[in-house]
């Protein structure tokens, strides 16, 4: 086996997609990510680490360490993970965490702590779905896409969406520059009642044909009248219509989302684990 490490978005696309493309929906944080990079809309306070393992000449796993998001192992078998650990050790040692199928990840864990002196704990259990039958949501109001206009209302959004995800400090001027990057791609919506922003919905670009919905977002003073099941189902109507599979990761401790989801037809594609480092 070859571990290949490169900085490059563009490199590892050559060498990696067609891999990855075997299953975009399975891949598509590992494909989104890339293609955003060579897009040049993601930019981190550290270069990428960006792996694969090769059996000869053939991709048989990838792994991607960033600055923000950790290690993402996506669908890289847990018999390669030493491999993985190995380079990402000496490559990536202050990984804030790593996120894979529940054996390799445990397993990236234990291996990558050792090697590095850190200790390391359950963070959070996520689920991969895909959409399989459509089913419409309603709600009062109507959805929107989002536009430079909405700046001041969303951004503190963004902000108080990553203080719930675990990423609190946001809703300054790097989630504005986020917001403004997919206002400007058309991947950002809002939904809107009595000419309040009461929700946001974004969406990646498509990838091989699979494309990823998130993050999903609704105020606390206005959830619970069905403003981001209207607004999601919204969005994966128009994603699904353009001939697109879409999928979205769900907080498995969240059965409030779960349920949302599966109301509009997601269905559970796999598993996730994510680990965090001290």
């Amino acid at each position: 086996m070859i571990v290949r490490t490169t900085s490059d978005p563009a490199v590892f696309k050559d060498l990696a997609f067609p891999f990855l493309q075997r299953d975009p929906v399975l891949n598509t944080a590992i494909l989104s990510n890339t293609a955003d990079r060579i897009r040049g809309i993601l930019n981190d306070p550290e270069p990428p680490v960006f792996v694969s393992v090769q059996d000869g000449d053939e991709v048989v796993g990838t792994a991607l360490s960033t600055a923000l998001r950790g290690v993402n192992l996506g669908s890289l078998p847990t018999a390669l993970v030493p491999l993985v650990v190995d380079v990402l050790a000496e490559a990536a040692p202050r990984a804030d965490g790593v996120a894979g199928s529940a054996d390799a990840a445990r397993s990236f864990a234990e291996l990558y702590s050792a090697r590095t002196a850190r200790s390391f704990r359950e963070a959070q259990r996520v689920r991969l779905h895909k959409l399989e039958e459509f089913v419409e949501q309603k709600a009062e109001g109507s959805p929107r896409p989002a536009t430079d206009a909405d700046l001041a209302v969303l951004t503190p959004m963004v902000g108080a969406y990553l203080a719930d995800v675990g990423h609190p400090g946001g809703g300054g001027a790097e989630d504005r520059r986020w917001l403004e990057q997919r206002i400007a791609r058309e991947r950002q919506w809002v939904w809107e009642d009595n000419d309040r922003i009461v929700s946001m919905v974004a969406h990646q670009s498509p990838v091989f044909g699979a494309v990823r919905v998130g993050p999903v977002y609704t105020p606390p003073d206005f959830r619970g009248h069905g403003y981001a099941s209207a607004l999601t189902a919204e969005v994966t109507r128009r994603l699904h219509e353009a001939g697109n599979q879409v999928c979205l990761h769900t907080d498995l401790a969240n059965p409030t989302s779960n349920k949302i989801y599966a109301a509009i037809g997601y269905r559970p594609v796999q598993d996730f684990v994510g680990y965090a480092f001290a």
